[in-house]
């Protein structure tokens, strides 16, 4: 299980191995909401899921780190702010922008504590499921949203988007696998484990 984004940025290299490999293993690849993604393998619905380390992890849940990716500051470049007010260490306008967030998830745990810890409320526009989502609604200029720049990178709408320089930098993804401790027993979970 794993997000879109994750499947052609992550994946793809992992199954092109796995398949070279093992020619002979059927895999089930499910996507959607990485935020899902670790609940999904703790209800046993997912054997593997790939998705962002959160703040602490569950005793039973192994996790192998795969790539990292700073969350950014983005926004479309046909936008009516002064960006230049943006990328300096003065911050306040982002109090007055229209922000585009996550609904939930880790990446929205991390934007609320940047914007706590620099003492400014964001002017929140939409809340959104899926990081997709908010690169497209940034894209056709509804306000600045926050994004790991892996997702940004693999966007169709990439070209029509900024990277804001905005200071103090956010925290970055620990992107990587995640799977039950006792997943690992089962040699076909044990393969696709060691070949990532």
């Amino acid at each position: 299980y794993c997000s879109v984004t994750a499947v052609y940025s992550i994946l793809q290299n992992i199954l092109n191995d796995f398949r070279k490999s093992y020619p002979g293993i059927e895999i089930k690849l499910h996507t959607g909401n990485p935020d899902n993604a670790i609940d999904r393998v703790l209800a046993g619905k997912e054997e593997i899921s790939i998705a962002a380390h959160p703040k602490s992890l569950a005793r039973d849940l192994i996790f192998k780190p795969i790539i990292k990716s700073p969350l950014v500051f983005i926004v479309s470049k046909n936008n009516n702010w002064n960006i230049n007010s943006l990328t300096t260490s003065n911050n306040k306008l982002l109090g007055e922008i229209p922000m585009i967030l996550a609904e939930r998830g880790l990446s929205r745990v991390l934007i609320d504590n940047w914007f706590k810890k620099i003492a400014i409320k964001p002017k929140i526009y939409a809340e959104v499921e899926g990081n997709e989502a908010i690169t497209t609604m940034v894209s056709l200029g509804f306000g600045v949203g926050v994004v790991p720049k892996i997702v940004l990178d693999n966007s169709p709408v990439k070209n029509n988007i900024t990277i804001l320089d905005i200071k103090p930098s956010l925290e970055s993804y620990n992107i990587g696998m995640f799977t039950l401790r006792k997943s690992l027993k089962n040699p076909l979970a044990m393969a696709f484990w060691e070949i990532s």
